[in-house]
């Protein structure tokens, strides 16, 4: 009888050892969902890398939390649905804070800002962002994003018609192709294409008036000791100059 009750002592106690193991080897390693079509932020390389500045803050963010990254990349009209899915613990992939994401996932504090912006072929005859200037004009955005919102809801009711894409390199195409009229976007993703891949198709408009908002990383409502952690590795990052290094491989401003 005594054997018996060490036997099974002893298997709840190896039991023990197996969960607290499971616990720390996920305390260890943290996912990240990103998109991977979003250069210079998220991009996957010809042989399959996954960079950029999402990806390198990524990095330095578990660096500092002391954990291992785990980069997993996603089509971005399934991001949220896959972080409420457990795929991944967080989403680095350039997400506007906005109230209605707030309602599916919990954000961040900031860890950039940028406006939106517009670009047209060079031989366009915009001169202006105002809503009112793109009537009768197709407009690309990527879909489910705040500029689709706006290209929607602003250029839209001002007589513009709005055309969405799958990811952000599908309408830079279209536009390259002469089957859009203007493409909104993200300031620093559009500054970035116009400075490497535009090939003197296009010229920059400019900033689309009201639009800043801040990129954070999305977590799932009920993490809230991931998201503190993540806050606490943000802020250290931008306080040792970490940020400030990563900031400079891909842009010569401020983008914080």
């Amino acid at each position: 009888m005594q054997i018996s009750k060490w036997i099974i002592s002893a298997a709840g106690a190896a039991m023990l050892v197996m969960a607290a193991g499971s616990l720390s080897q996920a305390q260890e390693k943290i996912k990240i969902g990103t998109e991977g079509a979003y250069p210079p932020f998220n991009t996957i390389t010809a042989d399959g890398k996954v960079e950029g500045f999402d990806i390198d803050i990524a990095n330095a963010l578990c660096a500092q939390m002391k954990v291992e990254c785990e980069i997993v990349t996603q089509d971005w009209d399934g991001i949220i649905p896959a972080l409420q899915a457990k795929k991944f613990d967080a989403i680095i992939a350039s997400m506007s804070i906005t109230e209605e994401r707030k309602k599916q996932v919990a954000f961040t504090n900031k860890y950039y800002t940028t406006p939106l912006a517009l670009v047209a072929p060079k031989d366009s005859d915009l001169t202006s962002t105002e809503p009112a200037a793109l009537a009768g004009k197709t407009v690309g955005a990527q879909a489910s994003t705040t500029q689709a919102d706006y290209a929607q809801n602003e250029y839209g009711k001002a007589g513009a018609e709005a055309k969405l894409y799958p990811t952000q390199e599908e309408a830079i195409t279209d536009l390259q192709n002469g089957r859009l009229d203007a493409v909104i976007s993200d300031k620093f993703v559009l500054v970035d294409w116009m400075k490497k891949a535009s090939e003197g198709c296009c010229k920059m408009i400019g900033d689309v008036k009201g639009t800043e908002t801040q990129a954070g990383i999305a977590v799932r409502l009920e993490d809230t000791a991931l998201r503190d952690k993540l806050n606490a590795a943000i802020d250290a990052i931008v306080a040792d100059g970490t940020y400030k290094k990563i900031q400079a491989k891909y842009f010569d401003f401020d983008i914080y």
